[in-house]
Protein backbone atom coordinates (compact mmCIF):
# COMPACT_ATOMS: atom_id res chain seq x y z
CA UNK A 1 0.00 0.00 0.00
CA UNK A 2 2.81 2.41 0.88
CA UNK A 3 4.50 1.61 -2.42
CA UNK A 4 1.34 2.35 -4.39
CA UNK A 5 0.89 5.59 -2.45
CA UNK A 6 4.44 6.64 -3.32
CA UNK A 7 3.77 6.01 -7.02
CA UNK A 8 0.59 8.06 -6.93
CA UNK A 9 2.23 10.91 -5.10
CA UNK A 10 5.12 10.98 -7.55
CA UNK A 11 2.72 10.97 -10.49
CA UNK A 12 0.87 13.91 -9.01
CA UNK A 13 4.05 15.82 -8.28
CA UNK A 14 3.58 15.63 -4.51
CA UNK A 15 6.20 15.03 -1.86
CA UNK A 16 6.79 11.56 -0.47
CA UNK A 17 5.00 10.58 2.68
CA UNK A 18 6.82 11.35 5.90
CA UNK A 19 9.67 8.87 6.35
CA UNK A 20 9.15 7.35 2.88
CA UNK A 21 12.39 6.96 0.95
CA UNK A 22 12.66 7.67 -2.75
CA UNK A 23 13.90 4.53 -4.50
CA UNK A 24 16.11 5.12 -7.54
CA UNK A 25 17.45 2.19 -9.55
CA UNK A 26 20.32 2.08 -12.05
CA UNK A 27 20.89 -0.23 -14.99
CA UNK A 28 24.50 -0.51 -16.15
CA UNK A 29 25.85 -1.82 -19.45
CA UNK A 30 29.25 -2.80 -18.02
CA UNK A 31 30.73 -4.05 -14.76
CA UNK A 32 31.12 -1.54 -11.94
CA UNK A 33 34.81 -2.39 -11.83
CA UNK A 34 35.53 -1.30 -15.41
CA UNK A 35 37.43 1.83 -14.24
CA UNK A 36 35.49 3.84 -16.82
CA UNK A 37 31.88 4.58 -17.74
CA UNK A 38 30.02 2.19 -15.44
CA UNK A 39 32.43 2.71 -12.54
CA UNK A 40 31.85 6.47 -12.87
CA UNK A 41 28.04 6.09 -12.89
CA UNK A 42 28.18 3.85 -9.86
CA UNK A 43 30.42 6.31 -8.05
CA UNK A 44 27.84 9.01 -8.83
CA UNK A 45 25.09 6.78 -7.45
CA UNK A 46 27.01 6.19 -4.23
CA UNK A 47 27.77 9.89 -3.77
CA UNK A 48 24.13 10.82 -4.33
CA UNK A 49 22.92 8.22 -1.83
CA UNK A 50 25.46 9.39 0.75
CA UNK A 51 24.41 13.03 0.31
CA UNK A 52 20.62 12.52 0.26
CA UNK A 53 19.33 10.78 3.43
CA UNK A 54 15.90 10.24 1.90
CA UNK A 55 17.32 8.32 -1.06
CA UNK A 56 17.57 4.53 -1.47
CA UNK A 57 19.32 3.05 -4.51
CA UNK A 58 20.07 -0.25 -6.13
CA UNK A 59 21.67 -1.33 -9.41
CA UNK A 60 22.19 -4.18 -11.85
CA UNK A 61 25.49 -4.31 -13.74
CA UNK A 62 26.61 -5.85 -17.05
CA UNK A 63 23.17 -5.80 -18.67
CA UNK A 64 23.35 -6.30 -22.46
CA UNK A 65 21.32 -3.70 -24.29
CA UNK A 66 18.97 -6.34 -25.72
CA UNK A 67 18.14 -7.54 -22.20
CA UNK A 68 17.35 -4.17 -20.64
CA UNK A 69 13.55 -4.40 -20.60
CA UNK A 70 13.30 -7.44 -18.26
CA UNK A 71 15.60 -5.68 -15.80
CA UNK A 72 13.37 -2.61 -15.86
CA UNK A 73 10.32 -4.84 -15.33
CA UNK A 74 12.03 -6.26 -12.26
CA UNK A 75 12.92 -2.81 -10.97
CA UNK A 76 9.26 -1.75 -11.17
CA UNK A 77 8.14 -4.89 -9.33
CA UNK A 78 10.67 -4.04 -6.62
CA UNK A 79 9.19 -0.58 -6.16
CA UNK A 80 11.66 1.60 -8.06
CA UNK A 81 10.17 5.04 -8.58
CA UNK A 82 13.02 6.43 -10.69
CA UNK A 83 15.01 4.33 -13.16
CA UNK A 84 18.27 5.54 -14.66
CA UNK A 85 19.28 3.74 -17.86
CA UNK A 86 22.95 4.43 -18.42
CA UNK A 87 23.66 3.36 -21.98
CA UNK A 88 22.70 4.84 -25.36
CA UNK A 89 21.66 1.39 -26.53
CA UNK A 90 18.96 1.15 -23.84
CA UNK A 91 16.92 3.81 -25.63
CA UNK A 92 14.18 1.70 -27.20
CA UNK A 93 13.77 -0.41 -24.04
CA UNK A 94 13.36 2.77 -21.98
CA UNK A 95 10.61 4.08 -24.24
CA UNK A 96 8.83 0.71 -24.15
CA UNK A 97 9.08 0.49 -20.36
CA UNK A 98 7.87 4.07 -20.01
CA UNK A 99 4.68 3.18 -21.90
CA UNK A 100 4.13 0.09 -19.73
CA UNK A 101 4.70 2.01 -16.49
CA UNK A 102 3.44 5.60 -16.95
CA UNK A 103 3.70 6.28 -13.20
CA UNK A 104 7.45 5.57 -13.11
CA UNK A 105 10.07 8.20 -13.92
CA UNK A 106 12.83 7.21 -16.35
CA UNK A 107 16.03 9.02 -17.26
CA UNK A 108 18.18 7.88 -20.19
CA UNK A 109 21.88 8.77 -20.29
CA UNK A 110 23.06 10.04 -23.71
CA UNK A 111 19.51 9.56 -24.98
CA UNK A 112 17.85 11.60 -27.71
CA UNK A 113 14.18 10.63 -27.31
CA UNK A 114 11.94 11.74 -24.43
CA UNK A 115 8.38 11.20 -23.26
CA UNK A 116 6.17 12.58 -20.47
CA UNK A 117 7.92 10.24 -18.02
CA UNK A 118 11.30 10.03 -19.80
CA UNK A 119 14.07 12.61 -19.38
CA UNK A 120 17.51 12.52 -21.01
CA UNK A 121 20.84 13.53 -19.55
CA UNK A 122 24.52 13.81 -20.38
CA UNK A 123 27.66 15.10 -18.69
CA UNK A 124 29.49 15.92 -21.90
CA UNK A 125 33.21 16.05 -22.55
CA UNK A 126 33.54 17.82 -25.88
CA UNK A 127 35.12 20.92 -24.29
CA UNK A 128 37.59 18.78 -22.33
CA UNK A 129 38.45 16.72 -25.40
CA UNK A 130 39.33 19.92 -27.24
CA UNK A 131 41.65 20.99 -24.43
CA UNK A 132 43.29 17.57 -24.35
CA UNK A 133 43.59 17.76 -28.13
CA UNK A 134 45.67 20.91 -27.74
CA UNK A 135 48.04 19.01 -25.46
CA UNK A 136 48.14 16.01 -27.80
CA UNK A 137 48.96 18.22 -30.77
CA UNK A 138 51.88 19.69 -28.84
CA UNK A 139 53.25 16.35 -27.65
CA UNK A 140 53.14 14.23 -30.80
CA UNK A 141 56.49 13.87 -32.56
CA UNK A 142 55.24 11.72 -35.41
CA UNK A 143 52.20 13.87 -36.18
CA UNK A 144 50.02 10.79 -35.67
CA UNK A 145 47.63 10.62 -32.73
CA UNK A 146 45.78 7.37 -32.05
CA UNK A 147 42.12 7.20 -31.05
CA UNK A 148 40.46 3.95 -29.94
CA UNK A 149 36.70 4.37 -30.24
CA UNK A 150 33.80 2.22 -29.07
CA UNK A 151 30.80 2.69 -31.36
CA UNK A 152 30.26 5.18 -34.24
CA UNK A 153 27.43 7.10 -32.55
CA UNK A 154 27.10 10.92 -32.54
CA UNK A 155 28.41 11.21 -28.97
CA UNK A 156 31.68 9.47 -29.81
CA UNK A 157 32.01 11.26 -33.15
CA UNK A 158 31.49 14.61 -31.40
CA UNK A 159 34.29 13.84 -28.98
CA UNK A 160 36.69 12.66 -31.68
CA UNK A 161 35.98 15.80 -33.70
CA UNK A 162 36.51 18.11 -30.73
CA UNK A 163 39.77 16.33 -29.89
CA UNK A 164 40.92 16.56 -33.51
CA UNK A 165 40.09 20.27 -33.72
CA UNK A 166 42.31 20.76 -30.67
CA UNK A 167 45.15 18.69 -32.13
CA UNK A 168 45.05 20.64 -35.40
CA UNK A 169 44.86 24.03 -33.68
CA UNK A 170 48.39 23.34 -32.44
CA UNK A 171 49.67 21.06 -35.19
CA UNK A 172 47.78 21.78 -38.45
CA UNK A 173 49.24 18.82 -40.31
CA UNK A 174 48.70 16.21 -37.60
CA UNK A 175 46.37 13.27 -38.13
CA UNK A 176 44.07 11.51 -35.68
CA UNK A 177 43.97 7.84 -36.60
CA UNK A 178 40.68 6.25 -35.53
CA UNK A 179 40.01 2.57 -34.94
CA UNK A 180 36.55 1.32 -33.90
CA UNK A 181 36.27 -1.69 -31.60
CA UNK A 182 32.44 -1.81 -31.55
CA UNK A 183 32.36 -2.51 -27.84
CA UNK A 184 32.17 -0.46 -24.67
CA UNK A 185 34.01 -3.02 -22.60
CA UNK A 186 36.41 -5.35 -24.35
CA UNK A 187 40.02 -5.09 -23.11
CA UNK A 188 41.29 -7.54 -25.75
CA UNK A 189 39.88 -5.48 -28.63
CA UNK A 190 41.13 -2.24 -27.05
CA UNK A 191 44.63 -3.66 -26.72
CA UNK A 192 44.61 -4.95 -30.29
CA UNK A 193 43.46 -1.57 -31.62
CA UNK A 194 46.12 0.28 -29.62
CA UNK A 195 48.86 -2.03 -30.85
CA UNK A 196 47.70 -1.53 -34.46
CA UNK A 197 47.80 2.26 -34.04
CA UNK A 198 51.25 2.07 -32.49
CA UNK A 199 52.36 0.12 -35.54
CA UNK A 200 51.02 2.94 -37.72
CA UNK A 201 53.22 5.43 -35.89
CA UNK A 202 50.83 6.90 -33.32
CA UNK A 203 52.71 8.23 -30.27
CA UNK A 204 49.85 9.90 -28.36
CA UNK A 205 46.51 8.26 -27.52
CA UNK A 206 42.96 9.11 -26.55
CA UNK A 207 39.97 6.83 -26.44
CA UNK A 208 36.28 6.30 -25.79
CA UNK A 209 35.90 2.89 -24.18
CA UNK A 210 35.51 1.78 -20.61
CA UNK A 211 38.87 0.39 -19.52
CA UNK A 212 42.42 1.67 -18.92
CA UNK A 213 43.71 -0.77 -21.54
CA UNK A 214 44.70 1.89 -24.08
CA UNK A 215 46.73 3.74 -21.46
CA UNK A 216 48.50 0.62 -20.26
CA UNK A 217 49.25 -0.67 -23.76
CA UNK A 218 50.50 2.72 -24.98
CA UNK A 219 52.69 3.20 -21.90
CA UNK A 220 54.59 0.01 -22.62
CA UNK A 221 55.80 1.69 -25.82
CA UNK A 222 56.45 5.04 -24.14
CA UNK A 223 53.43 6.76 -25.70
CA UNK A 224 51.51 9.59 -24.06
CA UNK A 225 47.81 9.13 -23.29
CA UNK A 226 44.71 10.80 -21.89
CA UNK A 227 42.42 9.06 -19.40
CA UNK A 228 38.69 8.76 -19.77
CA UNK A 229 35.75 9.04 -17.35
CA UNK A 230 37.73 8.47 -14.16
CA UNK A 231 41.21 9.54 -13.01
CA UNK A 232 43.64 7.19 -14.73
CA UNK A 233 46.98 8.64 -13.67
CA UNK A 234 47.65 5.60 -11.49
CA UNK A 235 47.65 3.26 -14.48
CA UNK A 236 50.64 4.99 -16.13
CA UNK A 237 52.01 7.80 -13.91
CA UNK A 238 54.79 8.69 -16.34
CA UNK A 239 52.66 8.72 -19.48
CA UNK A 240 49.15 9.96 -18.63
CA UNK A 241 49.01 13.66 -19.51
CA UNK A 242 45.44 14.51 -18.55
CA UNK A 243 41.97 13.17 -19.26
CA UNK A 244 38.23 13.60 -19.03
CA UNK A 245 36.70 13.07 -15.58
CA UNK A 246 32.95 12.94 -14.99
CA UNK A 247 30.90 13.89 -11.94
CA UNK A 248 27.59 12.11 -12.53
CA UNK A 249 26.56 12.83 -8.94
CA UNK A 250 26.06 16.49 -9.88
CA UNK A 251 23.28 15.53 -12.30
CA UNK A 252 21.89 12.69 -10.17
CA UNK A 253 21.51 14.88 -7.10
CA UNK A 254 19.92 17.75 -9.03
CA UNK A 255 17.48 15.42 -10.78
CA UNK A 256 16.50 13.45 -7.67
CA UNK A 257 16.04 16.56 -5.54
CA UNK A 258 13.61 17.88 -8.15
CA UNK A 259 11.73 14.56 -8.11
CA UNK A 260 11.59 14.69 -4.31
CA UNK A 261 10.28 18.26 -4.40
CA UNK A 262 7.65 17.41 -7.02
CA UNK A 263 9.22 19.64 -9.67
CA UNK A 264 9.81 16.62 -11.90
CA UNK A 265 6.91 14.20 -12.22
CA UNK A 266 5.94 11.33 -14.51
CA UNK A 267 3.93 13.81 -16.56
CA UNK A 268 6.30 16.69 -17.34
CA UNK A 269 9.68 15.32 -18.46
CA UNK A 270 9.24 15.61 -22.20
CA UNK A 271 11.45 18.71 -22.35
CA UNK A 272 13.90 17.80 -19.58
CA UNK A 273 17.32 17.28 -21.12
CA UNK A 274 20.52 17.78 -19.15
CA UNK A 275 23.54 18.56 -21.30
CA UNK A 276 25.91 19.67 -18.59
CA UNK A 277 29.46 20.78 -19.19
CA UNK A 278 32.45 22.34 -17.45
CA UNK A 279 30.42 25.35 -16.30
CA UNK A 280 27.97 23.04 -14.50
CA UNK A 281 30.81 21.19 -12.72
CA UNK A 282 29.57 17.93 -14.26
CA UNK A 283 32.92 17.27 -15.92
CA UNK A 284 36.54 18.02 -15.17
CA UNK A 285 39.79 18.10 -17.10
CA UNK A 286 42.34 16.06 -15.22
CA UNK A 287 44.91 13.33 -14.89
CA UNK A 288 43.49 13.07 -11.37
CA UNK A 289 40.91 14.96 -9.33
CA UNK A 290 42.08 18.56 -9.07
CA UNK A 291 45.11 17.94 -11.32
CA UNK A 292 44.28 19.34 -14.78
CA UNK A 293 47.65 18.28 -16.23
CA UNK A 294 50.17 15.79 -14.91
CA UNK A 295 52.96 18.02 -13.49
CA UNK A 296 55.55 15.82 -15.21
CA UNK A 297 54.37 17.08 -18.59
CA UNK A 298 53.75 20.75 -17.80
CA UNK A 299 57.31 21.84 -18.82
CA UNK A 300 56.85 20.39 -22.32
CA UNK A 301 53.50 22.12 -22.73
CA UNK A 302 54.96 25.41 -21.49
CA UNK A 303 57.72 25.11 -24.08
CA UNK A 304 55.39 24.21 -26.97
CA UNK A 305 53.97 27.16 -28.88
CA UNK A 306 50.81 27.74 -30.90
CA UNK A 307 49.38 30.70 -32.78
CA UNK A 308 46.32 32.46 -31.36
CA UNK A 309 45.05 35.62 -33.02
CA UNK A 310 48.33 36.04 -34.86
CA UNK A 311 50.43 35.78 -31.70
CA UNK A 312 52.55 32.95 -30.34
CA UNK A 313 51.45 31.63 -26.95
CA UNK A 314 52.48 28.66 -24.85
CA UNK A 315 50.17 25.68 -25.34
CA UNK A 316 49.95 25.26 -21.56
CA UNK A 317 48.84 28.87 -21.12
CA UNK A 318 46.22 28.50 -23.84
CA UNK A 319 44.84 25.32 -22.26
CA UNK A 320 44.57 26.88 -18.82
CA UNK A 321 43.01 30.09 -20.15
CA UNK A 322 40.34 28.20 -22.09
CA UNK A 323 39.71 25.86 -19.17
CA UNK A 324 39.07 28.87 -16.95
CA UNK A 325 36.80 30.45 -19.54
CA UNK A 326 34.71 27.34 -20.24
CA UNK A 327 34.39 26.63 -16.51
CA UNK A 328 32.91 30.09 -15.90
CA UNK A 329 29.15 30.77 -15.73
CA UNK A 330 29.20 32.46 -19.16
CA UNK A 331 31.91 30.99 -21.39
CA UNK A 332 33.02 33.04 -24.38
CA UNK A 333 34.83 30.21 -26.19
CA UNK A 334 33.38 27.06 -27.72
CA UNK A 335 35.35 24.49 -29.74
CA UNK A 336 32.56 24.13 -32.29
CA UNK A 337 32.46 27.75 -33.43
CA UNK A 338 32.59 28.30 -37.18
CA UNK A 339 33.85 28.38 -39.74
CA UNK A 340 34.31 24.62 -39.53
CA UNK A 341 34.39 22.33 -42.55
CA UNK A 342 34.30 18.55 -42.47
CA UNK A 343 37.11 16.45 -43.90
CA UNK A 344 35.39 16.48 -47.30
CA UNK A 345 35.43 20.28 -47.40
CA UNK A 346 31.72 20.80 -46.67
CA UNK A 347 30.94 23.72 -44.35
CA UNK A 348 29.26 22.25 -41.27
CA UNK A 349 29.29 25.30 -38.98
CA UNK A 350 29.24 28.74 -40.66
CA UNK A 351 31.61 31.51 -39.64
CA UNK A 352 30.73 33.27 -36.41
CA UNK A 353 28.15 30.72 -35.30
CA UNK A 354 28.38 28.16 -32.53
CA UNK A 355 27.02 24.66 -33.12
CA UNK A 356 23.51 24.23 -31.77
CA UNK A 357 22.72 21.54 -29.22
CA UNK A 358 20.84 19.62 -31.91
CA UNK A 359 23.89 19.75 -34.18
CA UNK A 360 26.08 18.46 -31.37
CA UNK A 361 23.71 15.64 -30.50
CA UNK A 362 23.33 14.46 -34.09
CA UNK A 363 26.91 14.97 -35.34
CA UNK A 364 27.89 12.49 -38.05
CA UNK A 365 30.58 14.30 -40.08
CA UNK A 366 34.31 13.90 -39.54
CA UNK A 367 36.64 16.83 -38.90
CA UNK A 368 39.67 17.54 -41.08
CA UNK A 369 42.58 15.46 -39.83
CA UNK A 370 40.47 12.43 -38.90
CA UNK A 371 41.81 9.36 -40.71
CA UNK A 372 40.04 6.01 -40.87
CA UNK A 373 36.62 4.47 -41.39
CA UNK A 374 33.70 6.66 -40.35
CA UNK A 375 30.42 4.71 -40.53
CA UNK A 376 27.47 6.95 -41.32
CA UNK A 377 29.61 9.75 -42.74
CA UNK A 378 27.48 12.12 -44.87
CA UNK A 379 28.20 11.97 -48.59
Amino acid sequence: MRRLLAFLLAALGLSLAQGEKLKACFIYVGPIGDAGWTYAHDLGRKKAEAALPWLETRYVESVPEAQALPVMDRFVREGCQVIFATSFGYGEAVLEAAKKYPEVIFAHATGLKRAPNVATYMADFYQVYYLNGLAAGALTKTGKVGYVAAFPIPEVKRHINAFTLGVRAVNPKAQVLVRWINAWYDPAKAREATEALLAQGADVFAFTEDTPTVIQTAARKGAYSFGHYTPMLKFAPDHVVSGQIVHWEVIYMDFLKKVKEGIYTAKNLENVDYFWLLQHKAVEMGADYGVPINPKHVPLLRKAQMTVGGKKVAVYDRIMALLKDMSSPKPTFDPFTGPIKDRKGVVRIPAGRKATLQELLTMEWAAPGVVGDWPGEPK
